[in-house]
Protein backbone atom coordinates (compact mmCIF):
# COMPACT_ATOMS: atom_id res chain seq x y z
CA UNK A 1 0.00 0.00 0.00
CA UNK A 2 1.30 3.47 -0.87
CA UNK A 3 1.05 6.61 1.22
CA UNK A 4 -0.15 9.75 -0.52
CA UNK A 5 1.11 13.21 0.33
CA UNK A 6 -1.42 15.83 1.39
CA UNK A 7 -3.66 16.44 -1.61
CA UNK A 8 -5.42 19.68 -2.39
CA UNK A 9 -7.54 20.90 -5.23
CA UNK A 10 -5.78 23.27 -7.63
CA UNK A 11 -5.54 26.86 -6.43
CA UNK A 12 -5.83 29.62 -9.04
CA UNK A 13 -3.38 32.49 -8.59
CA UNK A 14 -2.82 35.57 -10.66
CA UNK A 15 0.64 36.20 -12.06
CA UNK A 16 2.03 39.03 -14.15
CA UNK A 17 4.26 38.13 -17.07
CA UNK A 18 5.69 41.04 -19.08
CA UNK A 19 3.00 43.32 -17.70
CA UNK A 20 0.22 40.92 -18.72
CA UNK A 21 -1.95 39.44 -15.97
CA UNK A 22 -2.90 35.79 -16.26
CA UNK A 23 -3.95 33.11 -13.82
CA UNK A 24 -2.56 29.66 -13.24
CA UNK A 25 -4.17 26.76 -11.37
CA UNK A 26 -1.78 24.53 -9.44
CA UNK A 27 -2.03 22.39 -6.34
CA UNK A 28 -0.57 23.83 -3.10
CA UNK A 29 2.37 21.43 -3.27
CA UNK A 30 3.45 22.94 -6.60
CA UNK A 31 3.07 26.53 -5.39
CA UNK A 32 5.19 25.65 -2.34
CA UNK A 33 7.83 23.90 -4.47
CA UNK A 34 7.99 26.89 -6.82
CA UNK A 35 8.57 29.19 -3.84
CA UNK A 36 11.41 26.96 -2.60
CA UNK A 37 12.95 26.85 -6.08
CA UNK A 38 12.71 30.63 -6.38
CA UNK A 39 14.41 30.99 -2.99
CA UNK A 40 17.20 28.63 -4.12
CA UNK A 41 17.69 30.72 -7.27
CA UNK A 42 17.47 33.93 -5.20
CA UNK A 43 14.59 35.36 -7.22
CA UNK A 44 10.91 35.91 -6.56
CA UNK A 45 8.35 33.28 -7.41
CA UNK A 46 6.88 35.71 -9.95
CA UNK A 47 10.27 36.08 -11.65
CA UNK A 48 10.68 32.29 -11.73
CA UNK A 49 7.24 31.81 -13.27
CA UNK A 50 8.08 34.45 -15.86
CA UNK A 51 11.38 32.74 -16.75
CA UNK A 52 9.64 29.37 -17.11
CA UNK A 53 6.95 30.97 -19.26
CA UNK A 54 9.55 32.48 -21.61
CA UNK A 55 11.41 29.17 -22.01
CA UNK A 56 8.45 26.83 -22.50
CA UNK A 57 7.50 25.59 -25.96
CA UNK A 58 4.43 27.37 -27.41
CA UNK A 59 2.41 24.14 -27.47
CA UNK A 60 2.93 23.49 -23.73
CA UNK A 61 0.65 25.25 -21.25
CA UNK A 62 2.10 27.32 -18.43
CA UNK A 63 0.70 25.09 -15.67
CA UNK A 64 2.23 22.03 -17.34
CA UNK A 65 5.59 23.78 -17.72
CA UNK A 66 5.53 24.77 -14.03
CA UNK A 67 4.72 21.24 -12.90
CA UNK A 68 7.46 19.75 -15.09
CA UNK A 69 9.95 22.32 -13.81
CA UNK A 70 9.13 21.36 -10.21
CA UNK A 71 9.53 17.68 -11.08
CA UNK A 72 12.92 18.33 -12.69
CA UNK A 73 14.04 20.43 -9.71
CA UNK A 74 13.03 17.62 -7.34
CA UNK A 75 15.13 15.16 -9.35
CA UNK A 76 18.10 17.54 -9.39
CA UNK A 77 17.74 18.03 -5.64
CA UNK A 78 17.73 14.26 -5.04
CA UNK A 79 20.91 13.89 -7.12
CA UNK A 80 22.60 16.74 -5.20
CA UNK A 81 21.63 15.23 -1.84
CA UNK A 82 22.94 11.82 -2.84
CA UNK A 83 26.26 13.34 -3.99
CA UNK A 84 26.63 15.24 -0.71
CA UNK A 85 26.06 12.19 1.53
CA UNK A 86 29.19 10.67 3.03
CA UNK A 87 29.85 7.08 1.98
Amino acid sequence: MIDLPPISAPVKRSVTINGHRTSVSLEDAFWTALKRAADRHQITRAALVSQIDHRRPPDVGLATALRLFVLAEAGDSAVREKAERPN
